[in-house]
């Protein structure tokens, strides 16, 4: 693999991570929100990030071209009902569903994402530097 498509492929992780600390920030911003647009309460978003599978014979023995956000999936399960009869979204007995964000759960996920960012940000630096050693070595 070449100096530089390590770096492409590092600069899609680095996008694929920012996404997921947009999702995880989304979780964390919602933990209470009883009502959503689409009826109910948040439902709790998780990021699937894969390789994108190469296209010609020479890349499949290589490694993978490029990381990308697969998907993002609602959770629908765990919604915690708690009894609150006073809540404007409280059903007839008084029962109200609150969001399954886990907001410890939610930060643990927030230190990974976050370390992989930053184990990217180190391999864009590091094939930077390489690349203006061997420019050094050239003079």
């Amino acid at each position: 693999m070449s100096m530089f498509k390590a770096m492409d492929v590092s600069a899609t992780g680095l996008t694929a991570q920012r996404q997921r600390l947009d999702v995880i920030a989304e979780n964390l911003a919602n933990v209470s929100t009883t009502r959503t647009p689409q009826g109910g309460p948040y439902q709790r978003k998780s990021v699937i990030i894969g390789a994108r599978p190469a296209e010609d014979f020479a890349s499949l023995l290589g490694s993978p071209e490029k990381v990308e956000v697969l998907q993002v999936v609602r959770n629908p399960e765990g919604l915690r009902p708690e009894y609150d009869p006073g809540h404007p979204d409280a059903d007839d007995k008084g029962m109200v569903l609150y969001p399954n964000v886990n907001p410890v759960s939610e930060m643990v996920h927030l230190l990974l994402a976050s370390r992989a960012f930053e184990a990217n940000v180190a391999v864009l630096r590091t094939g930077k530097s390489m690349a203006q050693k061997a420019l050094d070595i050239g003079r």
